[in-house]
This record gives structure tokens, C-alpha cells and sequence, in this order.
């Protein structure tokens, strides 16, 4: 109706709540009457709960955050020794000395016949109709080992015989003929064309004689080869000939003999290790199931090297042996140096790309660096053959964790051994 109501309504009955209701051209507040008018126009007090919990977190955040600060700018460069965490490391040492060791090369290898003949059919082929030896047999030089079927060649050998003998009668009559005429050449009884003839005739039979003497002896050279015999005096390695077997020349050999029973063990050493083994040098054998050694020298050292295994050969000179079988596995052990060495535990020595050292404690009670040769190991210890004499202090253990220069100290136990 265009005119604007202000209601302005009283507490309700029956209620303890005060409420106003305010119209929209009511411009300026009354001022509160009574104690109920001012807590009904002032607003309930908002939860703290919340902002405690968030001035929590931020706290926490600021103290990560300079943990984390300090910890990038003082753990940029943790310490690498003891020295630089203010402390002196206390290190054990040892002095070695020297004692009487002996530097070897060991390596693997076969043991075989120095001199392995092989015996194989050098005549006609022909079927095996004896064998008079076994595998491991002693022979003698010329003793047959096998024979094979002669049956033809001796009929050969005896018709060449007759032929021979047939041929020494001829000639025997054309050098009678020819010198019957010699004797009447001087009367003229016989013409000078029959001289001839008969000189010529008597030629031709001596010649012939010297042919079938040839044949012969061609024949019972083929008729020998039937017989297969020992070369050499030795013992049989090997067996391949049977009773009825067609042998024929060229073919795999029949019998193996080795030459006087020697025996050797064959093998292949590295290349580094060969430069420091002579002949003559002492070698103990160790075969595979046998309990006792076997002693013997190197007889032979390869004249090249195997440039794909980069190894050697190498020959060892034995005793005969009933236990040295060839083809057995043996390991040699090669006594190239004694002398006197320092020895060291394995935990003293380390190795870089700039080869083996150790670190040694010097008068001045730091830690240097020393290069070292190292020969071999033994029971004991590392054989130091070039770099040490013996009486250094050796850092024995944790060397790794040392650097050069850096100032130690000696455990009074080790110093006391010093």
C-alpha cells in the first residue's frame, strides 16, 4: 500500500530467548534496555580449537625446515678419516721380518709317453692271423706283436728263389761259353762276331741274376711286413689289433709303444709364469687317487705361446712307474725361488689400478703408501717379493679406510711387538 510496517515484536511468552526483528528502514540501533537485550544482540564466540591446530603445524614446519638448513650446510663434506672428525685413528701394525720361503708355479696336465710309437701295417693289406701281445706288455726291440697272412707271399718268395737260381745256372753256362772262346780266339777257330755274341750273352745272364735277386728281395721284404714288430724296447700302451681284422697301410695304428717306459706329464702353463720356470728346475707330481707325490724336473718349455690362451707348453720328466698311467690328470707344482721374504697377512695387502701396496706407519707416525711385488701365497700369508725389507711397520687390517699422510696412532699392543 506504499507504506512501510515496522514490527517490533516482544519476547514470546513462555520463552527465556530474546528476539528483534528489524525493519528495513530502520537505520539507527537503540541502545540495549535491560541485561537480556544485550545478550540477545551480542553473537555467539567462534570454536579456538582450529587455529591451535593450524599454529601446530606451522611450528612444525619452521622447525623442519632449520633442521633440514643446518643439515645441508654443515653435512656437505662429512669427514672421510678420523682426523677430521677431531680424533686420531688408532690403527694395529705389524712388522713381518723375513723368513725363508720358496716361490713355485703350479698347473694341470696329462700324464703321457715321452716317445709314443705308433706301429701300424706298412705292407699289402691283408688279414690278422695272430696277436701275441696285450696292452701293458714289456717287448723287446724286434718282437712280434702281430702277424698277418703270408700265404701268398711266400709262395712268392719261393718261385723268385727258383727264378734266382735258374738264372745263376745260365749265367754260370754264358761265362763258360764265353771263355772256352776266348781260348781258341788265337787258332781262327771261331770268328770274332762269335766271340762277341758269347761276351754279350754272358752279360745279359749276369745281369739277369742281379734282376731276379732284386725281386727276391723285394719279396721277402713284403714277406717281413707281415710280421708287426716292436721298433723300440718299451711297454704296450695300446691294443687295436684282432684276430681276423683286414689291416691296411695307411690305416690307424695298431699298437702304441712307449720307447723305454719313459713318461712324462705334459701341460700348459701361463704366459707370466713361464718366464720365470728353467729347465732342470725341481717339479713334485700329484695324480688324482694317489696318496704319495711324484718328484721330477722340467725337461722341455714350449718355444711359443698360444696367442689366443696366452699360454705355454711345458714338459715334466718322470721316473718310470707302475702308477704313472698315460692319460692320467696330474697337477705340478714348480719350485722357481728360494728366499728369504717378508709375509704378510691378506687383509695388509690391497690392490688399485696402480697395482698391489700396502700402507706402512713411518717415523713420523703417518700413514705412506708403499707399492709391493707380491711372488705367490702361502699357509701363512702374502710373499712379498719387491718393496718391503722386512722391519716397516705394516698397517695390518681396515687399510682401506686410511689415506696417505694421514696422522695415526700405533695400538700399544702392536707397538709393544715393535
Amino acid at each position: 500500500m506504499g507504506t512501510n510496517l515496522e514490527q517490533v515484536m516482544s519476547k514470546p511468552e513462555g520463552k527465556d530467548e530474546q528476539v528483534t526483528w528489524i525493519g528495513r528502514d530502520r537505520v539507527s540501533p537503540r541502545a540495549p534496555e535491560s541485561e537480556e537485550d544485550v545478550f540477545a544482540l551480542t553473537p555467539p564466540a567462534a570454536p579456538s580449537n582450529r587455529w591451535k591446530w593450524v599454529a601446530g603445524a606451522i611450528l612444525a614446519l619452521l622447525l623442519i625446515a632449520i633442521v633440514a638448513w643446518k643439515l645441508m650446510a654443515g653435512g656437505a663434506k662429512p669427514p672421510s678419516t678420523l682426523a677430521d672428525r677431531g680424533g686420531v685413528p688408532l690403527v694395529s701394525v705389524i712388522v713381518p721380518g723375513q723368513q725363508a720361503v720358496t716361490s713355485s708355479v703350479s698347473f694341470t696336465g696329462a700324464i703321457a709317453a715321452r716317445y709314443d710309437m705308433p706301429i701300424a701295417n706298412e705292407g699289402d693289406t691283408g688279414r690278422i692271423v695272430a696277436v701275441y701281445v696285450e696292452a701293458g706288455d714289456h717287448v723287446k726291440r724286434g718282437q712280434v706283436l702281430a702277424k698277418i697272412d703270408d700265404s701268398v707271399m711266400v709262395q712268392q718268395v719261393n718261385r723268385l728263389s727258383a727264378s734266382l737260381e735258374q738264372a745263376q745256372a745260365q749265367a754260370a753256362l754264358s761265362a763258360a761259353e764265353y771263355k772256352r772262346a776266348q781260348g781258341v780266339a788265337s787258332a781262327g777257330a771261331l770268328s770274332a762276331e762269335d766271340i762277341e755274341k758269347r761276351r754279350a750273352t754272358a752279360l745279359t745272364d749276369a745281369a739277369n741274376v742281379k734282376v731276379v735277386a732284386a725281386q727276391l728281395a723285394e719279396a721277402r721284404a713284403r714277406l717281413a711286413r707281415t710280421r708287426l714288430s716292436a721298433p723300440v724296447e718299451g711297454t704296450v700302451l695300446t691294443r687295436r689289433a684282432e684276430v681276423g681284422q683286414i689291416a691296411s697301410p695307411g690305416g690307424e695304428a695298431l699298437f702304441r709303444v712307449a720307447s723305454g717306459g719313459e713318461v712324462e706329464m705334459r701341460g700348459q702353463i701361463a704366459e707370466q709364469d713361464l718366464a720365470q720356470v728353467k729347465t732342470g728346475q725341481l717339479a713334485t707330481v700329484y695324480l688324482t687317487g694317489v696318496a704319495r707325490p711324484f718328484t721330477g724336473e722340467v725337461r722341455l718349455l714350449g718355444a711359443i705361446i698360444d696367442p689366443q690362451t696366452r699360454l705355454g707348453d711345458i714338459r715334466i720328466q718322470l721316473k718310470p712307474d707302475p702308477a704313472l698311467r698315460p692319460g692320467a690328470f696330474a697337477r705340478a707344482v714348480v719350485a722357481i725361488d728360494k728366499a728369504q721374504r717378508p709375509v704378510l697377512p691378506q687383509t695388509a695387502v690391497m690392490a688399485d689400478t696402480k697395482g698391489s701396496y700396502v700402507l706402512i706407519v713411518n717415523s713420523a707416525g703417518k700413514v705412506e703408501r708403499r707399492p709391493v711385488r707380491v711372488s705367490g701365497t702361502t699357509e701363512t700369508g702374502v710373499i712379498v717379493a719387491e718393496g718391503l725389507t722386512g722391519n716397516e711397520r705394516v698397517v695390518a687390517t681396515a687399510g682401506g679406510f686410511l689415506r696417505d699422510g694421514e696422522a695415526v696412532t700405533v695400538a700399544a699392543a702392536a707397538a709393544g711387538k715393535t
